[in-house]
């Protein structure tokens, strides 16, 4: 390992299969309603520090240490995002009692030395998705947030996460927004990371996650394409056995996140309108962003054509 000694020592196995395996769940009639929300929470960086513009992204130790003590009391039972699409198929029947689904995004150094340990001293399962340009270096597209130099994980670290039972999953290659690239460029941000994950790991890496939760349905099609069988994005309420597989729901979990707030997240209790008031500032952005990089691609086009006829 390029870093010192594993901080936890030899980390037994996640109580819950994890890489797309299924789920045998006991039975639970009480929750077997196609209604009932299922919760994919997400997180960034587990750590202590970080500069003003990501803070809202990075969830101290302590925090993410109650939360997943809360969701032991309560009898929650933490799945992989390809267990819950797995299990889908076979409605209620093949979901445990009380299923939550952990994610966890771009692959920091931190989900190693801070939040592995918590995970494993409950015996639990998450989906990490991860950047895999930056392995083994830091996370250069963070340079407008002032966090260019946050370090990533090593492939031995994620070996080691990996073979514990973690789900390693693909969050593009260099983290940019896929709905403003060429489709040649997103298709080699799907496709690349997906190839370096299952040629590291040596197993199949069946889970995406669209930076910044953005996507097009043509985006959408070539991660199905490129052989997922999931992408998650970010849509502020919770998934369902309803969902579109490769545009599951998840809830993005600021820093200052309290339990009691995780918990009426969790019952559904979120502010009211909250998750209609986030998907119209989502859309409105996207709106703006689609129409400033369509201006974009035509100046492109002019200049090349320019250049051909001087």
């Amino acid at each position: 390992m390029t870093r010192e000694a594993s901080p936890h020592g030899k980390i037994e196995r996640g109580a819950n299969v994890a890489r797309g395996e299924e789920y045998v769940a006991e039975a639970s009639p009480h929750l077997r309603s196609t209604r009932h929300p299922v919760p994919i929470l997400t997180y960034h960086s587990i750590a202590r520090s970080a500069q003003p513009r990501f803070a809202k992204f990075v969830t101290s130790p302590e925090v993410f240490a109650e939360h997943i003590a809360y969701l032991h009391d309560q009898g929650y039972t933490p799945i992989t995002v390809s267990q819950f699409v797995h299990a889908r198929s076979g409605g209620w029947a093949n979901l445990p009692p009380r299923p939550v689904l952990l994610t966890v995004d771009d692959g920091y150094a931190d989900f190693y030395s801070n939040a592995l340990p918590i995970l494993a001293r409950h015996g639990f399962v998450a989906t990490l998705y991860v950047v895999t340009g930056y392995i083994g270096g830091t996370s250069s597209w963070l340079q407008r947030e002032g966090e260019a130099n946050r370090p990533m994980l090593t492939w031995d670290e994620l070996h080691e996460i990996s073979e514990y039972g973690i789900e390693c999953g693909a969050h593009t290659h260099t983290h940019p927004s896929l709905d403003t690239l060429t489709m040649e460029a997103a298709r080699n941000e799907i496709f690349r990371s997906k190839s370096l994950l299952e040629d590291h790991l040596g197993r199949q890496v069946l889970s995406f996650a669209y930076p910044y939760g953005h996507y097009t349905k043509p985006v959408r099609a070539m991660v199905q394409h490129a052989g997922y069988s999931s992408a998650c994005a970010v849509r502020y309420t919770s998934s369902s056995l309803t969902d579109d597989a490769y545009a599951l729901a998840r809830y993005i979990i600021a820093a200052n996140t309290e339990v009691s707030a995780l918990a009426r997240l969790l019952d559904g209790r979120q502010p009211p309108g909250l998750a209609q008031a986030m998907h119209v500032r989502t859309s409105v952005w996207q709106y703006t962003r689609s129409g400033a990089v369509h201006v974009q691609r035509i100046i492109r086009k002019a200049e090349q054509r320019f250049a051909t006829s001087s």
